[in-house]
C-alpha cells in the first residue's frame, strides 16, 4: 500500500494528461480514476482530500482552479491551494500544488486576481502578475485560545500560475478585530471606482474592503448581521452584477455559504440580490433565497477574467456534516459540474438566479436515445445510468410525480414533485448511507421556482457518486451525493396524471485519460 501510495503521489506532480506514459503508469492511472465511486466527468484530486474551490480565474484561455488541499491525508488536514486547469470547465489537468503552509499559516480559501495594470508592482507591465489573496490560518494562535490567528495575505505568479511566491509584506489586512472567523476574500477589479473590492466574511456578516494596489486595504461597509439565514457562520462571499434576462437592468448579487444552517441540513450556500454603489450593498430581498436545495453544494464561487460579465460557479460537492466519512479510499470530495449563473425575474418570484451546466457539457454527450413519452408505470433499462445525463419535459400544468433509478440489489433513489408544490428528491435507501447519520436522515424538499411558462424541463446529471437536477433550467437545483451498491440500472416513472415528454438519456464521456 505503501509504494502504492508512493506512485500516485509522484503522479500527481505530473498530472494525469501526460502526452506520452509508461505503460506501467497508464495501469495505474486506469485503476485509480475506476475507483468505486471516483467521479467519471467530475473534478476529483489525484489523491487525498479536497474542499472549498479557490482562486477561480480565466486567462489567455485557461481556466484555474485552486482548491483546499491536504496532500497527506484523506480528511482535512493542514491546508495547502491544490490546482488544476482546463480548456473547456469539464476536462481538467492535474498540477503541481500552488500554495503551501508558511509560518504565518495554513492557506485556507480565497481567490485570484489578474493584475493587469500591475498596480501591486508585483509584476511588469509587459508580464502583469496573476495574484491570489488568500487567509491565513495560524494554528498555534487557534490553540492557544486567541481569536486573531485568521489573516488575509496575497501571493502572485509570473508565468500563468506555474510558480508563486508570496509577498513579503504578508499579512496585507491584520486582525486587529479579535475575530474569530475572519476569513474567504473575494476580490475583483470595479471599473466604476477604478478600484480592487474584496468581500470577506465576518462570522455573522461581510465585510467590504477597497484597494488601490492589492496591499493596503481600507474598510468601507459591512452587511447581513440582521439579514439572511444565521444558523452557523457565514463563509465564502463572491459579489458580483448580473445583468437580468430579456432586460437591461443590472443589478448585484452576493453568495455567503453557510455552515450549518441550509434548509435541508448542514452546508448550503445563500444569495442576495441588490445594489453595489462602490462601497456599500443593499439588498432588495427580505426573505432568504437558496442557490441549490441538496445538501452538497457548498463554498461555491465564481470565476473572475471572464468576458462581458459572464459568471460562471463551481461548488464543493459536499457537506460538513459527513465530509470527512464518505465511503472513499485514496481520494476524498468531488467538485460540481461549472456551471453559468444567470439572472431573472418575475412576478411570483421576485429577482432570482439560475444555474445550469455550462455548454461545454454538450460536447460529452453520445450514444442519445430519446423516448417519446413515459407514463404511469413505464420503465427503461440502461447498463449504468451512473454515468448519464436525462432530458425530458413535463408538459402542461404540473402533477404529482415519482421519477425512481435502482439497482439489483434493491438500492433506490426517488425524485419527483409533490401535492403541496414542492420538489423533493429520496436518497434515504439508494445505497451505503451508514458511514453518518445525518446523510440519509430525511428527504430533501425545495420550493417550485420557475418561470412563467407552462412546460417545466428537467435536467439529471448521474456520476459514479452524485446526481445534479436541474429544474427549469436551474430555477431549482439538487445537488447529492449518492453511494449505490452497483450503478443503477432501471428508471421507473409513476404519476395519476403527469406525463414524461421528449426523454432523452445520453452517455456522457469520461473526462480522465
Amino acid at each position: 500500500m505503501k509504494q502504492l501510495l508512493i506512485i500516485l503521489a509522484l503522479f500527481t506532480l505530473i498530472g494525469c494528461k501526460e502526452k506520452t506514459t509508461p505503460v506501467n503508469e497508464v495501469a495505474v492511472v486506469e485503476d485509480r480514476f475506476r475507483e468505486n465511486y471516483r467521479p467519471q466527468y467530475h473534478f476529483t484530486p489525484p489523491t487525498m482530500w479536497m474542499n472549498d474551490p479557490n482562486g477561480l480565474i480565466y486567462h489567455n484561455g485557461t481556466y484555474h482552479l485552486f482548491y483546499q488541499h491536504y496532500p497527506e491525508d484523506i480528511v482535512w488536514g493542514p491546508m495547502h491551494w491544490g490546482h488544476a486547469t482546463s480548456k473547456d470547465l469539464i476536462s481538467w489537468e492535474h498540477k503541481p500544488i500552488a500554495l503551501y503552509p508558511d509560518e504565518l499559516g495554513l492557506i485556507f480559501s480565497g481567490s485570484a486576481v489578474m493584475d493587469i495594470h500591475n498596480t501591486s508592482g508585483l509584476g511588469t507591465k509587459d508580464n502583469p502578475p496573476m495574484v491570489a489573496i488568500f487567509t491565513y490560518h495560524l494554528m498555534e494562535g487557534e490553540k492557544a485560545g486567541r481569536k486573531d490567528f485568521q489573516t488575509q495575505g496575497i501571493a502572485y505568479s509570473l508565468d500563468e500560475g506555474e510558480t508563486w511566491k508570496k509577498y513579503s509584506g504578508n499579512p496585507v489586512i491584520s486582525n486587529d478585530g479579535n475575530i474569530k472567523d475572519f476569513r474567504d476574500p473575494k476580490v475583483f477589479w470595479d471599473e466604476n471606482t477604478e478600484q480592487w473590492v474584496m468581500t470577506l466574511v465576518a462570522g455573522d456578516h461581510a465585510k467590504f474592503y477597497s484597494s488601490p494596489n492589492l496591499k493596503y486595504w481600507t474598510l468601507m461597509s459591512e452587511f447581513g448581521k440582521n439579514i439572511g439565514a444565521h444558523g452557523g457562520v457565514w463563509e465564502c462571499p463572491d459579489l458580483f452584477p448580473l445583468q437580468i434576462a430579456g432586460s437591461d437592468e443590472t443589478k448585484w448579487a452576493l453568495l455567503i455559504s453557510i455552515n450549518p444552517g441550509a434548509p435541508n441540513g448542514g452546508s448550503g450556500t445563500q444569495y442576495f440580490i441588490g445594489d453595489f454603489d462602490g462601497t456599500t450593498f443593499t439588498p432588495n430581498q427580505t426573505e432568504t433565497k437558496w442557490l441549490d436545495y441538496g445538501t452538497d453544494n457548498y463554498a461555491g464561487v465564481t470565476y473572475n477574467g471572464l468576458a462581458d460579465n459572464d459568471r460562471t460557479f463551481i461548488g464543493w460537492m459536499s457537506n460538513w456534516n459527513y465530509a470527512r466519512d464518505t465511503p472513499t479510499e485514496v481520494w476524498r470530495s468531488a467538485m460540481t459540474l461549472s456551471r453559468k449563473l444567470t439572472l431573472h425575474k418575475n412576478e411570483e418570484n421576485g429577482y432570482y438566479l439560475k444555474n445550469y451546466p455550462v455548454p461545454s457539457i454538450e460536447n460529452y454527450n453520445y450514444d442519445k436515445v430519446t423516448h417519446e413519452t413515459m407514463n404511469d408505470g413505464m420503465s427503461l433499462s440502461s447498463d449504468n445510468y451512473n454515468e448519464q445525463r436525462l432530458d425530458f419535459i413535463i408538459p402542461g400544468e404540473l402533477d404529482t410525480f415519482t421519477l425512481t433509478f435502482s439497482n439489483a440489489n434493491n438500492d433506490s433513489l426517488k425524485f419527483g414533485y409533490n401535492a403541496e408544490g414542492q420538489f423533493w428528491l429520496d436518497r434515504t435507501s439508494s445505497g451505503l448511507t451508514d458511514f453518518s447519520t445525518t446523510f440519509a436522515e430525511k428527504t430533501h424538499i425545495a420550493p417550485a421556482i420557475l418561470d412563467d411558462n407552462m412546460d417545466v424541463s428537467i435536467s439529471i446529471f448521474m456520476d459514479a457518486s452524485s446526481i445534479e437536477i436541474f429544474i427549469d433550467g436551474g430555477s431549482t437545483v439538487f445537488t447529492d451525493q449518492i453511494f449505490p451498491t452497483t450503478p443503477f440500472t432501471a428508471l421507473t416513472f409513476t404519476s395519476e396524471d403527469a406525463t414524461i415528454a421528449n426523454l432523452k438519456v445520453s452517455k456522457i464521456k469520461r473526462i480522465w485519460k
